[in-house]
């Protein structure tokens, strides 16, 4: 298997304790290991991180951004997801 055959990873990185991981970027490496390894030496040589993830690419699915409307619409119709839809009772400090 040369290198232009090995599967491609996307890889996840967090900066700091408490915050969410962020897509930094894709490599190629023939396994999970491996990918961890570079990803590290790619996307953290100046200590920018504290965790990584890799996963292939051919495991992530998607929605498309051009089927936006057809598939996020089902949520619009329910106004109890939005704080406005409730009445803050007196008292109450801090929500």
């Amino acid at each position: 298997m040369t290198n232009t055959d090995w599967p491609l990873w996307e890889v996840f990185v967090r900066s700091r304790r408490g915050l969410s991981h962020t897509h930094a970027g894709s490599l190629h490496a023939p396994d999970a290991e491996l990918a961890l390894r570079n990803a590290r030496d790619l996307y953290t040589r100046r200590g920018e991180g504290v965790s990584l993830w890799v996963v292939p690419s051919a495991a992530i699915t998607a929605s498309s951004p051009d089927e936006k409307d057809p598939f996020f619409e089902p949520a619009a119709d329910k106004p109890y997801r939005h704080p406005t839809f409730y009445e803050i009772p007196e008292g109450v400090q801090h929500l």
